[in-house]
C-alpha cells in the first residue's frame, strides 16, 4: 500500500508544496512544531532513509539544504534544524524545523496552529527563494 508521501507525490492528496525536482519533493509540515516546518521526501518509496543508496542520500542532503535556505529567508529563527525520525511514515523523510533552540525539535511540543491560507502564502514565500 502506498504511503501518504507517495499519495502526496502522485497528486492524490495536496500539499503546500515548497520544491520539487525529478527525484525529491519538499513540502510544508500540516502540523507543524514551528511556523516553516516542512518535509523532505525522496520520491522512490523507500522505508529506512539507510536503505537508500548513497547518492540518493548525497542528492536528498543538497536538495534538503536548498529548502532550509529558502526557508530560513522567510521564518525568524537561529538555524533550520533536521531530524529524521521515520517512525511515523514507512516513506524516508526529513523534517527542516526552524529553531532557535534544542527544544524547539521535540516531537512532544504543541503544535502550530494555521489557516490554509497562512499555509499557502508561506509556501509562496518560501518557493520565491529557490
Amino acid at each position: 500500500m502506498a504511503s501518504i508521501f507517495t499519495k502526496i507525490i502522485n497528486g492524490e492528496i495536496p500539499c503546500y508544496k515548497i520544491a520539487e525536482d525529478e527525484n525529491f519533493i519538499s513540502f510544508l509540515d500540516i502540523s507543524p512544531l514551528k511556523k516553516g516546518h516542512a518535509l523532505v521526501v525522496p520520491k522512490v518509496e523507500i522505508d529506512y532513509i539507510f536503505n537508500n543508496s548513497d547518492e540518493t542520500l548525497s542528492k536528498l542532503m543538497v536538495f534538503a539544504k536548498k529548502v532550509a535556505l529558502a526557508i530560513e529567508k522567510e521564518v525568524e529563527c537561529k538555524r533550520i534544524g533536521l531530524v529524521v525520525v521515520g517512525l511515523e511514515v514507512p516513506h524516508t523523510h526529513m523534517h527542516l524545523v526552524p529553531m532557535d533552540q534544542e527544544s524547539d525539535l521535540s516531537f512532544k511540543n504543541p503544535r502550530v496552529q494555521m489557516s490554509q491560507e497562512e499555509f499557502l502564502d508561506l509556501a509562496n514565500r518560501i518557493k520565491k527563494n529557490l
